[in-house]
């Protein structure tokens, strides 16, 4: 997940790991892309499964009280969405995220 990590802030630019650094689920991975509603961000890729907020809030419309939690504001929180992948999830689908995730 680091390295998925890193390749989205060089995707993105503006991306703040939400969680600490290494004490959290290895698959998972809650980031929040400043300037830009996460939302919004999933709408332009439905090839990407992943969702806004944490899990237990998603889909409420409303800042998720985990985030709230850990002093994210509201503005980043909007920004957030959460990746989760699989043990079997390949290389190719990560780059194929990535690229649908691209803004130009």
């Amino acid at each position: 997940m680091m390295e998925f990590h890193a390749r989205l802030r060089d995707l993105a630019g503006d991306v703040d790991l939400n969680g600490h650094p290494t004490d959290r689920l290895p698959n998972t991975l809650n980031v929040s892309f400043r300037g830009v509603v996460g939302a919004d961000l999933l709408a332009r890729t439905p090839e990407i499964a992943a969702s806004t907020g944490s899990a237990c809030h998603d889909g409420s419309g409303e800042l998720s009280g985990v985030l709230k939690s850990m002093g994210v504001s509201r503005e980043q929180g909007f920004g957030a969405v959460r990746f989760s992948l699989g043990r079997l999830t390949a290389t190719t689908e990560i780059d194929r995220a990535l690229r649908g995730m691209r803004n130009d």
